[in-house]
């Protein structure tokens, strides 16, 4: 009896043991379709980082049931250039279970250099620093022909908060933002020529009051969140509209008081609803300084949104000013009769910046870019694209560009 007990003991042990491993395997092999990563290499090249090398790492995952939990992603880069740049960023969008919480992040650190080309859009943007200001000492700033490179170390840390309303598709939320510039090195500043060449950051930092050196921005942000898109990484339908006011008051840490306010708004029009990949998206944001003064670097600038997708055609921060509105249109389009893998789109998009110093109010004039490319479909079921776009824009600009996911 006691042998009966005994293997009856072993057997339920053994039984209870194996339960156990089958259920961690099911789990973990449960996470591993959940997630999805594609390691993607940075290999590229341009004349502002010379060659980039490192690798760009896109993810998908969900927090929760697929059925009732959006997609949550992520994309990261870690890059070395010819030129002696270090560029790290992380970039995510979490839902948690249920969607009960949203929760946003932008993580950056850089040490690099960087053109600029002053403030507005239009055709004094071919001529960055021509803006017309008089110095108390007679002084007027030099016209700089082309772009005015930059050295500097950046550290961005941003982490929004969103709480979904009920069973709604509304999300309030706050953030702490965090911006640093250091070790700025204006090259084409020149205050000792015989007739001084003064760079549109100098000019823009020195009537403001602002150091020229390094500053800093924290602050804080109410904000408000519509997401009823089908999917967060590749949408078929849905909308999305977000509104962000931030705050950075001195006592936080900012150099100078001020605040700001970012609008955006997302939409995607079916051409054919039985291929939901056959559409039409759209996007717009702006971007503005409500008050105070915003440090030049901090302004708001074309290719700086969270995923830096936006200004296809041209360089990070091409276009800056105190105000700035980004408008957009995609046409996507299957490439295959029954099939989803490939896929192509063809887009435009327009920038409008200011310069309040300059008389140059938004919608004054307007800058595009327009371009096509390549989509690949990596993963069926979080519908993650490879894309490969090539893009012009005015000024001799264009660029290609090479990543994970749809750019909006």
């Amino acid at each position: 009896m006691k042998r009966i007990v005994v293997a009856l003991i072993l057997v339920l042990s053994v039984s209870i043991v194996f339960a156990e491993t089958k259920e961690k395997k099911e789990k973990k092999e449960k996470s591993e379709k959940n997630l999805s990563i594609v390691p993607l290499p940075a290999i590229a090249y341009n004349p502002s980082n010379g060659w980039l090398l490192g690798v760009a790492p896109g993810a998908s995952w969900f927090m929760g049931n697929p059925e009732n939990t959006s997609i949550s992603s992520g994309l990261g880069t870690l890059i070395y250039t010819t030129k002696k740049q270090f560029l790290f960023t992380a970039k995510t969008n979490i839902f948690l279970d249920g969607d009960s919480w949203n929760l946003m992040g932008d993580w950056r650190y850089f040490v690099t250099s960087q053109p600029t080309f002053g403030l507005g859009t239009g055709p004094q943007s071919g001529k960055p620093v021509g803006t017309g200001i008089e110095y108390a000492d007679g002084l007027f700033s030099s016209t700089i022909p082309d772009a005015q490179m930059m050295d500097f170390n950046y550290l961005r840390f941003h982490e929004t908060v969103l709480k979904r309303m009920g069973d709604t598709r509304y999300f309030l939320g706050v953030g702490y933002h965090l911006d640093m510039h250091s070790k700025i090195e204006d090259n084409l500043l020149d205050l000792e020529a015989e007739q001084p060449v003064i760079t549109s950051h100098y000019a823009y930092q020195t009537i403001s009051g602002l150091p020229t050196d390094k500053y800093t921005l924290s602050g804080i942000s109410l904000n408000a969140l519509l997401d009823s898109r089908d999917n967060a990484v590749n949408p078929y339908s849905g909308r999305y509209a977000f509104a962000n006011i931030r705050i950075n008051p001195k006592f936080l840490g900012s150099t100078k008081s001020s605040s700001l306010l970012w609008l955006e708004y997302r939409d995607y029009l079916h051409l054919d609803q039985n291929r939901p990949r056959h559409l039409i998206g759209f996007w717009t944001y702006g971007s503005f300084v409500t008050s105070g003064k915003v440090p030049y670097l901090d302004l708001p600038a074309v290719g700086w949104d969270q995923f830096g997708r936006s200004g296809r055609a041209y360089t990070q921060g091409r276009f800056r000013g105190e105000d700035l509105m980004y408008g957009e249109v995609e046409y996507r389009f299957p490439l295959q009769k029954t099939k989803e893998t490939f896929g192509g789109v063809v887009f435009v998009n327009s920038t409008t910046a200011s310069n309040r110093n300059a008389d140059i109010n938004l919608f004054k004039y307007l800058d595009y870019g327009y371009g096509a490319g390549l989509r690949v479909m990596v993963n069926k079921k979080s519908r993650a694209n490879l894309s490969i776009d090539y893009a012009f824009g005015k000024y001799g600009a264009r660029g290609f560009y090479f990543g994970i996911n749809e750019v909006f």
